[in-house]
């Protein structure tokens, strides 16, 4: 397990707690099943200025998994033990849906532990955390949606690629939803493209990079993790959750993840390596 090298252990304006800083995060590639209930209502789903746009992508995908399965299976690039993937989406109208923290599986979301997150520290979640999306662009963790499979760096017949599509729309979208807090940006690369914050709101964000550090025949070694990275991120957010009040500039978001005894360095203005061992 990776620790902190070192040791140790949607933002709205004028707020006092964790809800000054939106956070950002890619969804994971495995999806749970939504449980036995009513099927996906778009316009029930936050940031409605993408309706039409999730519209047109739910169309695409169901369209292309219904009429041609070998062919989704190729685009979306599924081996034949994930050829269920292509029904799944091909029934995603019709599917149970389920909260989107619910829906997403995998490292950083284990390592997050929504579940098992306090009472308080849930309530930020929900109001902070933003998770993109190649199918939905972006959504808060409550909105309830379907399993469903379509990375954002695919190329489908009729949109092209989730990263390249949801750019305009996003773009539209997003600057009014962000507040005047700090912006800690987790997501992985392909995520990042679909929306990258400009101006005023670029000079609010934080983007974290996490790097292992080890140490070779006395010389410290830097390189930058997979696996890792993901449990990283899900337990450095976990811990600002569930710490309560935090600072509204980048500066005081990066002096809270020292206090929680991360190890943070500054790599460029707005781009934070955090630090972490094996133990």
């Amino acid at each position: 397990m990776l620790r902190p090298a070192g040791g140790g252990r949607g933002g709205r304006p004028g707020c006092r707690t964790l809800t000054c800083v939106w956070v950002l995060l890619p969804p994971s590639e495995g999806k749970a099943e939504g449980s036995a209930g009513a099927p996906v209502d778009l316009d029930a789903l936050s940031l409605p200025g993408l309706t039409a746009a999730r519209e047109r992508m739910i169309e695409e995908l169901t369209g292309l998994c219904s009429s041609d399965p070998e062919k989704a299976r190729e685009v979306l690039g599924l081996g034949e033990r994930l050829r269920g993937e292509v029904t799944r989406n091909a029934a995603l109208r019709s599917a149970p849906a389920a909260p989107a923290g619910e829906i997403y599986t995998g490292v950083l979301y284990d390592a997050l532990g929504l579940g098992s997150l306090s009472a308080a520290a849930r309530r930020r979640a929900r109001e902070s955390v933003l998770v993109f999306s190649g199918l939905w662009g972006a959504l808060r963790i409550t909105d309830r949606i379907p399993g469903y499979r379509c990375p954002a760096g695919v190329r489908l017949p009729g949109t092209g690629t989730p990263a390249a599509f949801w750019r305009g729309p996003l773009a539209e979208v997003l600057p009014a939803e962000a507040g005047r807090g700090p912006v800690l940006d987790l997501r992985s690369s392909a995520y990042a493209g679909m929306w990258r914050p400009a101006g005023d709101l670029g000079r609010r964000t934080v983007a974290v990079r996490v790097l292992q550090v080890r140490t070779v025949g006395g010389v410290e070694k830097r390189s930058v993790v997979s696996h890792f990275n993901k449990a990283t991120k899900g337990r450095l957010l976990r811990g600002l959750l569930e710490a309560g009040a935090l600072p509204r500039t980048p500066d005081k978001l990066t002096e809270a993840l020292r206090e929680l005894g991360w190890r943070v360095e500054e790599n460029a203005p707005g781009r934070l390596d955090v630090l972490v061992s094996e133990v």
